[in-house]
């Protein structure tokens, strides 16, 4: 093998075994694990590196030899990977290697990094000299001038050497890092990302005990200083002098702190620690650390701080960068915490690794719960047992589980060899991130089934930190944590488990149950989140979850222009778009189903009850003093008219505490039907700047429904005045015309084929598609993939086509009417939907479509993903308003972020949702009228309005495109959506929720939109 040296350390601590290769080996020379500090004076060696490639160890280039090497150039931070050499490499839970830990493939890439540094000449010479390296992945060896130093592998862990004896004080120094892409730790740290490498009892007073590891002379002193943070004054609080251990050693200091401000997520208050080491007349060294107060236990079986229950409403995020990978730039993580802040996120999971430390500073500063998690998982190991086995994915977990994960467990979990490796893990986590405060619970790690190994961990773990609580969701009956953890189970099973697990025969508990996993946030989803809220808010117990997860991690390629995902980089065995499941996409920006999370995570509640309007205050800590409200009053028919608006005084609410809201008289008025429907909206603001928000930042909504209108949505041109439309007829088609408008009809096809208005074609003909046909179909989400869509296409959903049984034209008081019996059916199968179609041409030009009747028949599917029309529009209509839930898209059990409004856009584009993975997108619930525009027609728009008897159901949803709905269906990236010859309407009376079933459950059955026989009608007017 290249690069052994004459001096230091051997190249392999077993000389039969490489180090990257041997379990027991993950540190060599290390210095024990710390607090992260780095002095103000250290020597920050980011940057340009000289850079060689090996497909292995073997070949790569000898460290005596380095002048002689061809070395090109990285960047450091970095992946090599992202700088062209190798390929990144996305998979869930399967290895991308054989499984027979702890060997990996000989081929093993290598990537051998060189920087030349000098000492700065005002260090002082008999300074300890420390090399530190925050994370590489996955393990190396380095050399400082020729000499082997050390080793470490833990890909996101912190390492730390003492350089002292190599370094030359006046002269260049060679630094030489071998990084190995697979180790022995890669078994460990499988992750679902890409493998890439690089208080007293009364909670009143508290203590502040500080330990200091020194390396001092006799006679040096500690000062440990607790103050106030200068944006709060700066004022001394208390302070503390003792002498120093002589030598290297540790010192104690205690100091007493008298009534300190708390802190919380709600109210992240701070000081600042600053701990001096003097000696004689040499300055200080000194080090500072903002710090806050606050207590951690479990009462009653519920967490709690500082004596009071809270509640997680969090997300689980991983570091990605879409050009970066994990090197993420501070600015761009500290953009996703002022995310998480503005969209009532109050808790992240560090999933499933430590992040940067600067990052959890940031949450300290800004006020987030956080659960540490140590750099561990090993969830391939069940491929490895379920695959020869022929474990179906759709066989229930639990029965899964039972056939596999204590085979898995062998591998590393439960096997005695591996025990110093995972509690290093856990040392490495506990001992850099210990002092901030915003970590409430350390986490053993992810999917690494349970052993052995997680005693040792928990053993650790208690010894060395007492004050959080422990967490792992492996430990199926909370063995050694303090909390009962789960991912991705139906509310059904939640509510159970709350009622069952761990419960005495008293109905009392010891310990809480969180989801650290839920709400499967991939592409068009999450939907159920109100679902999983009100088990969480009417169960003690429940206290809340982290949403899996923040953002999508694709890969920016240049020259594709789209976001990649597994196997985009030939990358072999990959899990695909699996690693496109967050509330953001890979840019970072929000998804509507970030949007949705707000809305449900709000913290302030408001509902009517016998004409009062109460508040609820959801917050845990703090009161609404931070926020004002303010209120308007507004009728919607055809436009929207401002009844009333004001500021609204919000009550004194403590938290977890209700009260009532004087309500205008506004609101308790008395409207006729004419003026339309009458709504009251409420927003919730930032009554000024605060660390994480702009002054007059929304913080939740409210909206109540005052009365409702007629649902007469009169023309704002007046009605056209009546003239009996004329008939005429060749032998494949009817037309009906009047004095500006003509419809013809395919008599071969029972359909309307055309209509112009003015001279302008209003629908997009085709001569093998209907412009205006019973619709059932559209393009399937992440959610469908698992179970919707193979069930809906196993009945043949996405291929039906139409066959005309019989059509007829007649002439009515009203109108024309053509009444069409046509029956659409997949080909193969045995069922289809006879439909009676009419269509009916009014004498004042309107058109009317009545599905008289569609009714399903012979061995039918029991849901299907929608009931409506699918209909083809000049593409010249790019203007869009409608009436209904706005401004974003909507779906049964993913609408609480919409409010009811009259929305505009200028483009059919603007209705879309950009998913990095295209699929169904843009569906609006609610709409009472929607219109299209086109400005050729001196503004006149095609206005749509459902016809009902009940004006309160007469609501329909629509979803309009430039892209053709099985381009759509078809499309692996954003590249591939080709905009069509038309806008491509669907204009439904029913819709399919979305659900969690990419991973977690599927749709309500009460939201799936049952096979069964429907009945609407729509009109059709330029206006």
């Amino acid at each position: 093998m290249g690069g052994a040296s004459s001096a230091g350390l051997s190249l392999r601590q077993d000389p039969e075994r490489n180090d990257y290769e041997n379990e027991s080996v993950f540190r060599r020379n290390c210095l024990p694990p710390r607090s992260y500090f780095i002095p103000d004076t250290a020597l920050l060696l980011n940057g340009s590196w000289d850079f060689h490639m090996a497909l292995s160890p073997v070949e790569s280039p000898q460290v005596s030899d380095s002048d002689a090497v061809s070395w090109g150039k990285v960047n450091v931070p970095g992946h090599w990977q992202l700088q062209g050499h190798g390929k990144p490499w996305y998979t869930n839970v399967q290895y991308p290697i054989p499984v027979c830990p702890p060997f990996v493939p000989s081929e093993n890439p290598t990537g051998t990094y060189r920087r030349l540094f000098s000492v700065p000449s005002s260090w002082s010479s008999d300074s300890q000299l420390r090399l530190r390296f925050d994370g590489v992945d996955s393990a190396y060896h380095i050399w400082v001038n020729g000499i082997l130093v050390g080793y470490a592998q833990g890909s996101r862990n912190p390492s730390e050497f003492d350089i002292t004896s190599q370094v030359k004080l006046d002269h260049s120094n060679e630094l030489i890092v071998k990084v190995y892409q697979w180790s022995d730790g890669t078994y460990i740290e499988d992750q679902d990302q890409w493998w890439l490498s690089d208080l007293d009892g009364h909670y009143n007073d508290a203590s502040l005990a500080v330990d200091v590891n020194t390396f001092a002379a006799e006679g040096a002193t500690i000062t440990v200083t607790l103050s106030e943070l200068p944006e709060n004054g700066g004022d001394e609080v208390a302070k503390k002098q003792v002498a120093a251990s002589g030598g290297s050693g540790p010192t104690s200091v205690t100091l007493e702190v008298k009534s300190p401000v708390k802190w919380t997520a709600e109210r992240p208050y701070l000081y600042n620690v600053t701990i001096s080491l003097s000696y004689g007349q040499q300055p200080p060294s000194s080090i500072v650390q903002k710090f806050g107060f606050r207590k951690v236990e479990l009462i009653n079986g519920l967490m709690t701080v500082n004596g009071t229950v809270i509640r997680i409403r969090g997300v689980n995020r991983h570091e990605h960068h879409p050009l970066f990978g994990r090197a993420v730039p501070l600015d761009f993580a500290k953009k996703d915490l002022l995310l998480m802040k503005t969209h009532n996120i109050n808790a992240v999971r560090f999933s499933h690794q430590p992040p940067h430390p600067r990052v959890l500073q940031l949450c300290d500063e800004l006020g987030l719960w956080v659960m540490g998690e140590a750099d561990l998982e090993c969830h391939g190991f069940y491929d490895a047992v379920a695959r020869p086995l022929d474990i179906p994915e759709e066989m229930d977990y639990e029965k899964r589980k039972k056939l596999t994960f204590d085979r898995a467990a062998k591998f590393t979990t439960d096997n005695l060899a591996w025990e110093a490796a995972y509690v290093d893990r856990m040392k490495s986590l506990i001992q850099r991130d210990k002092n901030h405060v915003s970590i409430i619970i350390w986490s053993f790690g992810n999917e690494a089934f349970f052993g052995r190994n997680f005693e040792a961990m928990r053993d650790y773990a208690r010894a060395a930190d007492p004050t959080r609580l422990l967490h792992y969701e492996g430990d199926a009956h909370a063995e050694t944590t303090d909390m009962f953890s789960y991912m991705y189970p139906s509310v059904e099973r939640l509510v159970a488990l709350a009622k069952s697990e761990g419960v005495e025969a008293d109905g009392t508990y010891k310990k809480p149950i969180i989801l650290c996993e839920y709400g499967h946030a991939m592409g068009n989803g999450p939907g159920l989140l109100e679902d999983y809220e009100d088990a969480f808010t009417s169960h003690d117990r429940l206290q809340g979850g982290f949403i899996w997860e923040w953002a999508n991690h694709g890969l920016w390629k240049e020259d594709k222009g789209y976001y990649s995902y597994g196997g985009d980089f030939g990358d072999y065995p990959n899990d695909g778009t699996f690693v496109m499941d967050g509330l953001l996409n890979s840019k970072h920006e929000p998804t509507p189903g970030l949007t949705e999370y707000k809305k449900i995570m709000q913290p302030v509640i408001f509902r009517m009850k016998q004409g009062l309007l109460l508040v609820e205050n959801r917050y845990n800590f703090i009161g609404l003093g931070h926020l004002v409200a303010s209120y308007k009053v507004e009728a919607f028919d055809n436009q929207v008219s401002l009844i009333d608006s004001d500021v609204l005084p919000l009550p004194e609410t403590q938290p977890g505490a209700e009260g009532a809201v004087q309500l205008p008289q506004s609101v308790s008025k008395k409207y006729t039907s004419a003026v339309g429907d009458v709504y009251l909206t409420i927003s919730v603001r930032t009554a000024s700047a605060l660390s994480w928000a702009a002054e007059n930042h929304e913080v939740t909504f409210f909206q109540h429904k005052i009365s409702t209108g007629t649902g007469n949505i009169p023309d704002l041109l007046g009605s056209a005045p009546a003239a009996e439309p004329k008939i005429s007829q060749t032998v494949s088609t009817w037309t009906v015309s009047g004095p500006n408008y003509c419809f013809t009809f395919d008599r071969a096809r029972g359909c309307l084929k055309r209509w112009a208005h003015d001279g302008i074609e209003i629908l997009q003909s085709d001569t093998d598609v209907h412009p205006i046909i019973p619709g059932f179909w559209r393009p399937a989400t992440d959610n469908d993939v698992p179970q919707s869509y193979p069930y809906w296409q196993r009945f043949g959903v996405d291929q039906l086509t139409a066959q005309l049984r019989s059509t007829s034209i007649a002439r009515s008081e009203e109108g024309v009417s053509v009444t069409s019996n046509i029956f659409i059916a997949p080909p193969v199968l045995a069922w289809g939907w006879s439909c009676e179609i009419q269509y009916v041409i009014t004498n004042q030009g309107s058109l009317q479509v009545h599905a008289q009747k569609l009714q399903p028949t012979g061995s039918y599917p029991e849901h299907i993903p929608r009931i409506g029309f699918d209909i083809r529009l000049n593409k010249s209509f790019s203007d869009v308003k409608w009436y209904g839930l706005g401004p974003g898209e909507s779906y049964p059990d993913k609408a609480q972020a919409q409010r009811i409004g009259i929305w505009e856009v200028d483009s059919v584009a603007k209705l879309e949702s950009p998913y990095d993975v295209p699929q169904e997108n843009g569906n609006r619930m609610g709409n009472k009228w929607l219109k299209f525009r086109n400005n050729t027609l001196q503004s006149k728009s095609l206005r749509i309005h459902r016809l009902s008897s009940c004006a309160d159901t007469s609501t329909f949803s629509f979803a309009a495109s430039r892209i053709c709905p099985r381009i759509v269906h078809a499309a692996a990236h954003p590249t591939d959506l080709i905009e069509g010859d038309a806008i491509f309407l669907k204009l439904d009376y029913a819709v399919s929720g979305v659900g969690t079933a990419a991973c977690g459950p599927g749709v309500r059955p009460d939201l799936l939109v049952k096979c069964e026989e429907a009945k609407f009608s729509f009109q059709f007017d330029m206006v």
